[in-house]
This record gives C-alpha cells, structure tokens and sequence, in this order.
C-alpha cells in the first residue's frame, strides 16, 4: 500500500509539474512573442480587396489578377450543409474550443519532433488558419506556429464564431483562383452557393486542404475520395444521416470549368500590363482596385493573334506530324481511378475501407453516354474538360481509327469526324528539312485513346493539328503615337507565357538593312543609284579564320545600284555600303532609331543583321521610318485608374510625329491634350527615298507576296538569318507599322525563308487591318527631285540623252553627269540622238 500510495502521489507531482511546466512555456512564449503580433481588432473592420483589371483603349476587359474570383459573403447566408461540411473536414470541435484543438497541437508537436524542426500538417483549427492567412505568413516555421497560436486565442476573445468563421470562408483559396466558397461555388458549378447539393458542398469543402491535388478539375478521381472522406466524417459528426449519406456519396462528379472571359484575347499584353503595375505599386496592385487601360486596339488584336495562330499551324502542316500529345487515356472514371496514385490521402483512406468503396461507386454513377460511342466516356470527357484549347487548337480524343477516316471526341461537339483531307498532310516529322512517307491510314496516325489536336474549318469540318514547332511574334505600332496597337508574343499564352515580342532578343536578318542604306543615303555620299559592287569580299574580322560572307543565293551579281540591290537582299552589296559609311558613324545614326550601341556588333557583320534585337525594337525602328524620321518610343499604357472614384493616377503623355509642325514647334495638340513633339532623327527626304527603295521589295523583290493585297501604300523587308534560325518580314504605310518573326526558342532551324514562313502571317493580318482604308502615302518632301539615270552607272543623264531610267533625290545629292564618250557630231551624222555610247548608234 505505501508503495502504491508513493507512486500515486509522485504521479500526481508529476502531471503537476508537467502541467506547471507546460503553462510557463505558454506565458513564456506570450510573453516573448506578444510584443510583434499585430492588432486582431483590424480584423473587425477587414476589407476584402478588389483585382487588378486590364482594358483595351476602348473598355474592353483583357486580363484580372489578383484575388478576383471572390464574392463576400456573410455567415447568414452560408448554407448549413456547408458549414458542417467544412467543420467536418477541418475542425470537428471549431465550436467548443477556445482557438486551439490540444489533440491537434499534440499531433503537430510529435510531427515537429519526427520532421527535425519543420511544422508538417499542423493541427490548425479554423481560427487559426484565419490568423495565419490573414495576418502571418504561409512559412511552416515553428516560430510561426506559436505566434499564429496566440493570435488564435486573442482572436477568440475579439471576435464570435460567427464572425471568425465569416473571415475563414471568404478567404480561403479553392483553386482556380477562387477565394472564398461563394466565388468556388459559382467557378466550379455556375450556380450561387444556396443551390450547390450536398456531394457539391463537401466537394469544394475538400480542397482548402490542397487546391491543387484535390481539384475536381485537375484531378476528378482523387477529389472523389476526399469528398467521400467528408460525407463520412459528416455522418459521423451526425450531421446527416446514413440515408442522406447514402444518396450523396453515389453523386458522380459535376465539376466544370466556368469563369468569365477576357473580352479581348491579349494575355501577352495582360501580362505586361501586370509587371507594370507590380513595378508601380507593389503588392497593391492585386488589391486597390486598380485599372488599367492599355493602347490595345480591340478590333487589330484578334487579326494578330488569328493571323500569327494561322501562320504557325501552317508551317507545321509543311513540316510533319509529331505524333499525339497522350496516348493510352483510360475511356472511363473507374478505369482511371484504379490507376491513380493515392499519395497525398492516407488520412482519408485509412478512416474506413468504405471511403475507397464509396469513391468507386461514385466513380461508377459518373459514367457519361455519348451518342455515337459505346460504353462509358467520362475519364475522356473529364479530359476534355480539363485540357486547354491552345489558340484555334482543341483538344481531342481518338475513339476509333479505320482506314481513311478518324472518330473523335471533342468537348463540346461529341463525336465528330476527321476526313482523310485533313488527315493526309500527317507525313511523320523526322528534322526540320525533311519527313517520312505518306500515311495509308489513319490508323498510322493516331489510336484509340490518343489525345490529339484539331483545328475547326469554316465549313465546320475538322482538321488534324499539333502544337506547333515553332513559336512567333507579332506586334502591331501606330508610327505616329509609338503607341502599341497589337500584340502577340507566342502561338498561345497558356501553351507558353514566354513574350517573344518584346523578351526574345534574336538575330534581325535583313530587316535591318534597310538602316543601313538609309545611314548611306542621310548621309549624302551615297544615294539610290549609286553602284556597288556584288562581288565576294574577304574580310579580317578579328578571329583565327577570315570571313567570307555570301548572298543567300550563293551567287554575285557583279556592280549593281542600291535600289536593287535593297530589293533583293544582296548582302555583299550592303557589307561595302556599311564599308563606306564607316562603322562609328553609322552606329551614332542607327541610336536614333532606338537601337543601344551596346546591343550592335562593332563590325561588318552589323550589315547583315547579327545584331539580337526583340521585335519590339525592330517594329519602333520601322516606325520612325513610317512616320518620315521621328523618334517615337514604344508604350502600351494609356492611363490608369481607381476603382473606386474612377481617380486617374497615371496618364501617358508619349513624344509623337509631326510632319506638319512648323520647326522649332514643342508639342502638338490631338484630341485635346498636349503631347510633346518628337524629335527628328533622319531626313525626311532620305526616309522618302528609302521607303520608295523598299517599295521594290514588295513590286519586284523577296516581298512580292504581298502584291496580293492590291495595295499601293505598304512597304516592307523580309529577313532571314544564318541557317534558317529565324524568319521575319517588317512593313508598314503610313498609319501602321507590323512585324512578324517566325523561330524556335530552341534557336534550331526552321528550314525556311522570311517570305516563305514569316510573310503570310504579315499579310494575312494587314489584310484584315487595312480592309475598307484609304491608301496613306507621306507627301513628297520639296527636297525631292527625279531625274533620269543610266541603270549601269548610276549617273545622270543629261536633257539631250535619251533613254535612262527615273531615280528619286535629294536636291543637294544628285549624282554627277554620265560623261558623253561619243560625241554629239556623230550621233547627229549618224541620225541618231542616245547616251552618248556607241549602243545609242548601233
């Protein structure tokens, strides 16, 4: 007995001590960790924040970031299934405690003892999880843990359950960047949260433990699972009953994707609208209701996105079939849970076998018929749902392949049909020069089970099609403003959010030439007839080996004139021009254009484009050409604004062109504002001479696809660089600059020319923007003079001299006379009156 009374009372000490020991920790760590918790009381006057939203010049909604999928709520209106629900799943004692679970506190102190110091799980009850998104950081720190404790049961002696639980459900994040359980409601089911069925409510119940793995969308089967797991623990909780319970765990999955769609697809320019933002007010950005509205032309953007989509998928068409993006998809839902992993939910599993049995019944009851297709289809149709269209392609998934045609299942037009005309182009892909043979059958392209892409025609037929190889840019500047009236810096932005038009900086191939001529031509020494010679040329270029630069054509035309010369590319007419100008003055000229001296090659290869520049800067350099020699900047926002008072807190004021502006003149009014006159960097006259020059690119040169346009008023270069990396082509008139550039970001070859992959796209969308325009030519300088040249010297022809071609100049820069070598007697006795060459006579 005394042994018994002794190891009593010691256990009696012993709890004592424990419980006194633990209590001074608790009044330890208050101690310490009170002074830097923030005030709870702010909680009471929390105001949910408003996204940032981003328009076109005109109001058109491009892009919102931020936490924008949140619709506040009070606890009033918050239907008790879901409260349970959520209870359930997060809290069972949410209403007894006093901010903490101890039970869960115990389970995350050995999880703190076994992990080394890291904070796993947890054990956080919904106040607490409110003073952690609300006021702390996310970081699984033990030092975290404790401060979010204290501020749990400050917070309970601030605020009611009501009120805590209010702030929990419209912050916590539900995926797909819904915040709060009204917005997941209306994100997953388009419908308001009163109307959700109980198997819904436990559904989005089951993902503030993982919005990702848990997503009914990304992951239908594990969702299942866990939204069975909640029913359970309802029943248990005696929240429902077991006929309730019965009904809801055999509901199939509903989820589908529903949010609000842009206006206006511009994601490229979205995204940069958010940098700036970002960069201008931090962190408030997402929150302060911001506005922001963008140079973006409603009605161009579609025409560069649908035309640079179309150019893309053509190339790829010419260039082979790379097979399809999944192969072997499970046809239905209990397939494709037998085959899912399950890491992630040992909790829920090891409740009760019944919770794997419950799931596989729903996952039976999710079958879905498609008329046409036998059996159950609804893993496919969960994979349609999920897999994103990429620009005009939508996903696919083969159902049967024989002979010459193609059974599809697409997602919103059930079974359809791929003929064998938009199949026959699927030549296996093996580089980017050459391809495999001609299938026989579609069975040779893609089987069942096979995810794959199509492009719809606009008779409604489908055509086969893949992501394309290579990727694009197209940007789209007003030359007069500088503003940004279009934009696309990828095939698609959910496919790639890399922005080729202004992050990619590649080789500009030939497009760059032209600034090389119009140095030669500001300058005075040269001038459109002059003669260069097209002839191999060896150069010391400072490496171990000389370089010997050659025409794309591998051949040499011998003397030629610029104009030409420009036309056809020629490069080693260009190299002796860039010769001639000198390296250090042409690169002082070319500065004006927007081009940094520290991003162009000091050497001759300048001539030919080795300089890497992003299409940004080369379309800002072809719109200073566009607009006669002003240097115009490029810029994309227009103004921006509050929300809440419509307040403007920024507003551009960009330099701009002013042809008409008398010299000395500062800023120009246009509708109503004040804007500042840009400043000259080029001479009219040469900017006139040149864009006639490149007028012949387009007459008679690389660029004479474009004729299709039936348009006197654009101009424009192709450009190619050193083994095919890139393909471009810049041209404009007078109220629209666009350039296209066509790669790889891999910077491997794509096997064609500038005209071949890069201008089809460029006319493709000039056609659409210029339809119904009048022709805008710039008015001929009075410094300009024509007059009358021999095509084989360049130089003037006299009044008397018959014969010649028309040249454009400027009035200071004529050639000289072309020197007579047959005298006037002999031509009058011969009765003939040329040149004053022998040809004249004979």
């Amino acid at each position: 007995m005394t042994f018994l009374r002794t190891l009593i009372v010691s256990l009696f000490f012993l709890i004592v001590s424990l419980v006194g020991a633990t209590a001074l920790a608790v009044v330890g760590a208050a101690i310490y960790f009170a002074p830097g918790l923030p005030d709870v009381r702010q909680l009471q006057d929390f105001e949910l924040h408003t996204p940032l939203r981003i328009f076109t010049q005109d109001g058109k909604l491009i892009g919102e970031f931020g936490e924008e999928r949140r619709m506040a709520i009070n606890f009033d209106q918050i239907p008790q299934d879901m409260i349970n629900a959520l209870i359930a799943a997060e809290d069972a004692s949410y209403f007894d405690h006093a901010g903490v679970d101890p039970r869960g506190l115990a389970r995350a102190a050995v999880e703190l003892v076994q992990s080394g110091g890291t904070i796993q799980s947890g054990g956080s009850t919904i106040t607490m999880q409110v003073a952690r998104n609300y006021m702390l950081t996310l970081d699984q720190t033990f030092t975290r843990k404790i401060r979010e404790i204290l501020l749990a049961l400050q917070m309970e002696q601030v605020l009611n359950k009501e009120e805590i639980f209010e702030l929990y459900v419209n912050k916590i994040f539900l995926g797909n960047r819904a915040y709060g359980i009204a917005a997941a409601a209306e994100t997953y089911y388009d419908k308001p949260l009163a109307e959700l069925n109980l198997a819904q409510t436990a559904m989005i119940a089951g993902l503030p433990k993982a919005p990702s793995a848990f997503n009914p969308l990304a992951n239908s089967e594990r969702s299942l699972i866990r939204r069975n797991w909640i029913l359970f623990r309802m029943r248990e909780l005696g929240y429902i009953d077991d006929e309730t319970y019965q009904v809801a765990v055999q509901d199939p999955v509903t989820a589908r994707r529903h949010f609000t769609q842009a206006e206006v697809d511009a994601a490229y320019v979205s995204e940069m609208a958010r940098q700036y933002a970002v960069e201008r007010f931090g962190d408030e950005a997402y929150t302060g209701g911001y506005r922001v509205y963008t140079t973006i032309d409603s009605e161009l953007q579609p025409y560069a996105r649908q035309a640079l989509a179309n150019g893309l998928t053509d190339y790829d068409l010419r260039h082979g079939w790379r097979g399809p993006e999944q192969s072997d998809i499970a046809s239905s839902l209990v397939e494709a849970q037998e085959q899912t992993a399950t890491q992630g939910l040992e909790e829920e599993l090891s409740e009760s076998p019944e919770i794997r049995q419950t799931a596989r019944q729903a996952a039976q009851r999710s079958q879905t018929e498609v008329e046409g297709i036998e059996g159950d289809v609804s893993n496919w149709v969960q994979v349609l749902e999920r897999t994103p269209n990429y620009g005009i392609l939508q996903p696919a998934i083969v159902v049967e392949s024989s002979d010459r045609e193609m059974q599809v299942l697409t997602r919103r037009g059930g079974l359809q049909t791929i003929a064998w005309e938009g199949l026959n182009w699927a030549r296996p892909y093996l580089s980017p020069r050459s391809r495999g043979a001609e299938p026989s059958s579609a069975a040779e392209i893609a089987v069942r089970g096979d995810l794959i892409r199509v492009i719809e025609n606009d008779d409604g037929s489908l055509r086969l099609s893949q992501l394309p190889d290579a990727e694009g840019s197209l940007v789209v500047q007003d030359p007069q403003t500088g503003a940004i009236l279009a934009l696309q810096g990828g095939f698609d932005f959910n496919a790639s959010k890399f922005n080729r038009a202004v992050q990619a900086r590649r080789q500009s191939g030939s497009i760059f030439k032209p600034f090389i001529y119009l140095a030669a031509l500001e300058n005075g020494e040269m001038n459109a007839a002059s003669v260069v010679n097209d002839a191999p040329v060896v150069l010391d270029d400072g490496s171990n080996s000389l370089w010997r630069p050659v025409n794309s054509s591998r051949d040499f035309q011998g003397p030629m004139r610029l104009r030409p010369a420009l036309a056809r590319s020629r490069n080693l007419v260009t190299i002796r021009v860039l010769q001639t100008m000198g390296l250090d003055y042409t690169i002082n000229f070319l500065e004006g254009f927007g081009f940094s001296p520290a991003q162009l090659p000091n050497g001759l290869s300048l001539a030919l484009g080795s300089a890497s520049l992003t299409p940004m800067e080369m379309t800002n350099a072809y719109a200073v050409l566009a607009n006669g020699g002003f240097q115009v900047s490029p810029w994309f926002i227009e103004r921006v604004t509050r929300d809440d008072d419509n307040e403007v807190i920024d507003e551009a004021t960009p330099q701009v062109a002013c042809s008409s502006c008398a010299e000395g003149q500062e800023t120009v009014e246009i509708d109503g504002r004040e804007y500042p006159i840009a400043k000259r960097v080029a001479d009219p006259a040469a900017v006139y001479i040149l864009r006639d020059m490149l007028r012949d690119v387009i007459t008679s040169g690389t660029g004479r696809g474009a004729l299709s346009l039936n348009r006197d008023d654009i101009v424009g270069k192709t450009g190619t660089t050193n083994s095919q990396r890139d393909a471009w082509f810049a041209g404009f008139n007078s109220n629209l600059v666009t350039t296209v550039w066509v790669g790889k970001d891999s910077n491997e070859t794509i096997s064609e020319y500038g005209a071949q992959a890069a201008l089809p796209i460029w006319i493709e969308f000039m056609g659409d923007a210029l339809e119904g325009t009048p022709s805008a030519v710039p008015e001929r300088p009075e410094t300009i003079v024509t007059a009358r040249v021999d095509p084989n010297t360049g130089q003037r022809l006299a009044d008397g001299q018959s014969g010649g071609i028309s040249e454009l100049f400027h009035q200071d820069h004529l050639p000289d006379y072309q020197q007579r070598r047959i005298s006037r007697e002999l031509e009058e006795a011969s009765g003939s009156q040329g040149s004053g060459t022998a040809e004249s006579i004979f």
